[in-house]
C-alpha cells in the first residue's frame, strides 16, 4: 500500500475536513448539554490541535486572521439592525460608560502587574489590553440567549463599541510608550488620528449616497448571486478602508451596516450575508482554540492558572461597581459583570505590538495571549453562574420552541393589548399562534392557561418557525413603535402573503404605518377615547341617535385627516379637526 503523502493543496483539504468534522461533532453536543455552541467550537479547535499537528496548528494565527471575517460579518449584521438615529441615542453610553469602563478596568488590571515589579508603561498596556472584551463572543452569547435588546445587552454593546473605537488610541499609546527609537511624535499621532476620522467620514458619505443606488442598480439584474457578491464586497471594502486608517475591520463593517439600516435592501442584504456570518464566526472560535499555545500553558501553567480567574474576577467586580455608578439596576449590573469579564481578541494584536515595540518580553506576551485565550474559552461557563446571583432569572430562562405552533393567524405581543385581541379570536374558534419576547409575561400567561411562545418577532428565523410563511394574517400588538416598525418591515419583505394588522402607538406612528401600506392599524387609545366621549355625551343628555352619528362623523374625519397627513405631512388636513365648539348639524348630515 503506497504511503500517504498529500500535496500542500490536498493537506489543506484534509485540514478543512478535520475542522468541519470537529465542528459538526462538538457544537451540537455542547449545545445539547446546555453549554452553548461557542464552547463547542472552542473545544473543536482544541481537539483538532491535539489530534492533527501540522498546517493550521503550526500557524494558527493565519487561520485566526482569516476567520476574523466572521466577526466582521457579525458586526455588519448588527449594524444592519441599528439605525443611525438609534446609534445617536446611544452616544452617552458609548462615550460615557464605554470610556469609564476602559479607564476603570484598565487601572484595576494594571495593579497586579505593578505589584509584580513591571514598569508603569508595561503595566498600563497590560491593564488596558486586558480591559478589552470579546465582541464576537459576547454578541454571539447575547444572540443565543435572545437578550441583545435587553438593558444589559444594550449597555454591553455600548461598551464593546467603544472598545472597538479605542483600537487606534491604544496602538498609538503603545508606539508612544515604546522604549525603542520608533515612537511617534505628536504630529505623527495627530496625523494617524486625522486619517482615522477622515476614513470614518468617507465611509459615512459613501453609505449615505452610494450604497442604496448601487443595490438598486444591481437588483434590476435579478441575479441573486450578484446581490450576494455585492453585499460581501461592501463589507470587505468598508473593512479594508478602516484597516488602512489603522482601525479594526469590524468597525468598518459595523459602520457599513448602520449606513444600510434604513435601506430598502436591508433585509435582502442580511439574508445574503447570514450563511457566511454563521460559518465564519464558528471558524473564528475554532481558530481561538487552535491558537492556544499549549507549550506556553504547560511551561507557565501555575502563573496562567492564577492569572485567568484573578483577572476575570477583578474585571467583573470593576464592571459591577461601574454599572452601579451609572445607575444601572442590580440585575443588569450582575449580568454585565458576568458577560464582559473575559479578555478580547484584540488583546492578541495589542500584546504582539507591545512585544515588537519592546514594551513586553516575548515570554510575557505569550503568557498574556494564553490568558486571553483561556478567558475566552471559560467565558461561557462564567455566564452560566447567573442563577447563583439571580435565582429568579433561572425560572425565566426559556427556550424558543414552536413544535406545537398551529393555525393561520399569528399574534405578536401578548401585553394588555394583545390579550384583549386574542379573546374574540378564541371565542370564534380561531387557531392562533401567540409570540412574545418577555419571559416574565410568557410565564405569567402560562399560569393562566395560555400557550404563548417565547421569541423575538423582529427575527426572520423566529417568525418563520412560528409559521409566518403560511399565515393568512399577522397581528402586531407590541407596545413599542420602533419594534412594531421593524416587525412590519420584516413581514412586508419576507411574508408578504399575510395580511398585516398593527397596533399603533400614536398619530405619528399611524402615519408611518399608512406609508408602510399595512392592511389596517388602530391607535391604542383612539377607540377607547371615542367610547368614553360617547358615554359623556349621553350623560349630558344628547340623544343616542345623535351620539352615534357624531361619533361616526369624528371617526370618518380622523380617518380622512390621517390619509392627508400620510400624503402631505403632519400639518395636513387641519380643516378636518374640531378645535372649538361648532353648531350641531342636523341628524341627516351625520348619516
Amino acid at each position: 500500500m503506497p504511503a500517504f503523502d498529500p500535496s500542500p493543496i490536498e493537506l489543506l483539504f484534509w485540514n478543512a475536513l478535520a475542522l468541519i468534522t470537529a465542528a459538526c461533532l462538538f457544537a451540537p453536543i455542547f449545545r445539547r448539554l446546555g453549554l452553548g455552541t461557542i464552547l463547542g467550537y472552542l473545544a473543536a479547535g482544541l481537539a483538532v490541535q491535539l489530534a492533527l499537528p501540522g498546517s493550521f496548528t503550526e500557524h494558527p494565527e493565519e487561520l485566526l486572521h482569516f476567520a476574523e471575517f466572521g466577526v466582521v460579518l457579525f458586526l455588519f449584521v448588527i449594524g444592519l439592525e441599528l439605525k443611525p438615529t438609534a446609534l445617536w441615542t446611544m452616544r452617552s453610553d458609548i462615550f460615557g460608560l464605554g470610556l469609564a469602563q476602559m479607564l476603570l478596568c484598565g487601572g484595576v488590571l494594571a495593579i497586579p502587574a505593578l505589584l509584580l515589579g513591571l514598569p508603569l508603561a508595561a503595566s498600563a498596556v497590560i491593564g488596558l489590553g486586558l480591559a478589552l472584551s470579546s465582541t464576537a463572543l459576547v454578541m454571539q452569547t447575547l444572540d443565543e440567549r435572545r437578550q441583545r435588546s435587553s438593558l444589559y445587552g444594550r449597555k454591553s454593546f455600548s461598551i464593546l463599541l467603544f472598545q472597538d473605537l479605542a483600537i487606534v488610541p491604544l496602538l498609538l499609546l503603545v508606539a508612544f510608550l515604546a522604549p525603542t527609537g520608533e515612537s511617534m511624535d505628536l504630529s505623527q499621532s495627530l496625523l494617524r488620528l486625522a486619517v482615522a476620522l477622515a476614513a470614518i467620514a468617507l465611509l459615512i458619505l459613501a453609505g449615505k449616497y452610494l450604497l442604496d443606488p448601487l443595490f438598486h442598480l444591481l437588483a434590476r439584474s435579478k441575479m441573486q448571486e450578484i446581490m450576494t457578491a455585492s453585499a460581501l464586497g461592501v463589507v470587505i471594502a468598508a473593512s479594508l478602508l478602516m484597516d488602512f486608517a489603522g482601525m479594526s475591520y469590524a468597525m468598518g463593517a459595523f459602520l457599513a451596516g448602520v449606513m444600510l439600516a434604513e435601506s430598502a435592501y436591508r433585509h435582502e442584504v442580511e439574508a445574503n450575508i447570514e450563511p457566511f456570518r454563521g460559518l465564519f464566526l464558528g471558524l473564528f472560535f475554532m481558530a481561538v482554540g487552535l491558537s492556544l499555545n499549549l507549550e506556553a500553558v504547560a511551561a507557565n501553567w501555575v502563573s496562567i492558572l492564577m492569572a485567568v480567574p484573578t483577572a476575570m474576577l477583578l474585571k467583573g467586580l470593576a464592571l459591577y461597581v461601574l454599572a452601579g455608578l451609572f445607575k444601572i439596576d442590580r440585575k443588569a449590573s450582575i449580568q454585565i459583570a458576568l458577560a464582559l469579564p473575559q479578555h478580547g481578541e484584540f488583546g492578541f494584536v495589542l500584546f504582539a505590538a507591545a512585544a515588537s515595540a519592546g514594551l513586553l518580553a516575548d515570554e510575557l506576551s505569550s503568557i498574556l495571549i494564553a490568558v486571553v485565550t483561556l478567558s475566552m474559552a471559560i467565558s461561557p461557563l462564567v455566564a452560566r453562574l447567573e442563577p447563583l446571583f439571580l435565582p429568579e432569572a433561572a425560572a425565566r430562562d426559556l427556550e424558543e420552541t414552536f413544535e406545537d405552533a398551529k393555525g393561520n393567524t399569528l399574534v405578536i405581543g401578548f401585553g394588555r393589548f394583545g390579550q384583549i385581541v386574542s379573546q374574540p379570536l378564541f371565542a370564534e374558534g380561531v387557531e392562533v399562534t401567540i409570540l412574545d419576547n418577555d419571559a416574565d409575561r410568557v410565564l405569567d400567561a402560562q399560569r393562566f392557561g395560555f400557550r404563548v411562545h417565547y421569541g423575538d418577532g423582529r427575527r426572520r428565523d423566529v417568525l418563520r418557525a412560528a409559521g409566518a410563511a403560511d399565515a393568512d394574517l399577522i397581528a402586531v400588538c407590541v407596545d413599542d413603535p420602533e419594534t412594531a416598525d421593524q416587525i412590519v418591515a420584516l413581514v412586508k419583505a419576507e411574508f408578504a402573503q399575510a395580511k398585516l394588522y398593527v397596533r399603533s402607538y400614536d398619530r405619528r406612528h399611524s402615519i408611518r404605518l399608512r406609508q408602510a401600506e399595512v392592511d389596517y392599524s388602530v391607535r391604542e387609545t383612539f377607540e377607547s377615547a371615542l367610547r368614553l366621549a360617547e358615554k359623556v355625551l349621553l350623560a349630558l343628555g344628547t340623544s343616542e341617535e345623535r351620539v352615534v352619528g357624531t361619533i361616526a362623523d369624528v371617526r370618518e374625519r380622523d380617518l380622512d385627516r390621517l390619509q392627508q397627513q400620510a400624503d402631505g405631512g403632519l400639518h395636513s388636513g387641519l380643516e378636518r379637526l374640531h378645535v372649538a365648539p361648532v353648531r350641531p348639524e342636523p341628524l341627516s348630515n351625520l348619516d
